[in-house]
């Protein structure tokens, strides 16, 4: 990661957990030193429609920690966003897979959110899809929790 680019953060249809990545992962971001203050954030699914409106249950889970995410609005995984990415960062394996699958050359960027954590920790963010308010919530802390080994692993790649 030689200059400031671009994370995209996937899940499923890019309505729930990778826009709450996004948000928190841009907060987190604003507070680092450059480059990692200049990184680009995106969200995006591997099943997603372009245009649909995020889960009213993740824009009330952020907005408890101060973000709003409500005009956050679907697209589909691309391409050209892989090929802009520097870091992609999925939510579980399956979403790993459908871009290895899916996509030629296979990007060697993708990580899951949680992959740096220690190795006890579940590397997985289930989906809350449709589910009651304190799973949106679950899911959002399992993010936050995952951040700090994520700058760490952020800046050992800016140092490169």
């Amino acid at each position: 990661m030689a200059k400031p680019g671009t994370i995209v953060t996937v899940c499923t249809a890019n309505i729930c957990r990778s826009p709450m990545a996004e948000a928190l992962l841009r907060h987190a971001l604003s507070a680092q030193p450059e480059p990692l203050k200049s990184l680009k954030i995106v969200s995006a699914g591997v099943a997603a429609r372009s245009g649909d409106r995020v889960s009213e249950n993740s824009v009330v889970a952020l907005k408890k920690v101060g973000l709003d995410i409500k005009a956050h609005k679907s697209q589909p995984l691309t391409k050209q966003l892989l090929d802009e990415a520097v870091v992609v960062l999925c939510m579980t394996e399956s979403h790993r897979a459908m871009i290895q699958i899916s996509f030629n050359p296979v990007p060697r960027n993708v990580y899951l959110f949680r992959e740096f954590m220690p190795r006890a920790a579940d590397k997985e963010i289930g989906d809350p899809y449709g589910g009651p308010l304190n799973e949106y919530e679950a899911c959002r802390d399992e993010m936050v929790e995952a951040i700090p080994s994520l700058m760490e692993f952020l800046k050992s790649q800016t140092a490169q």
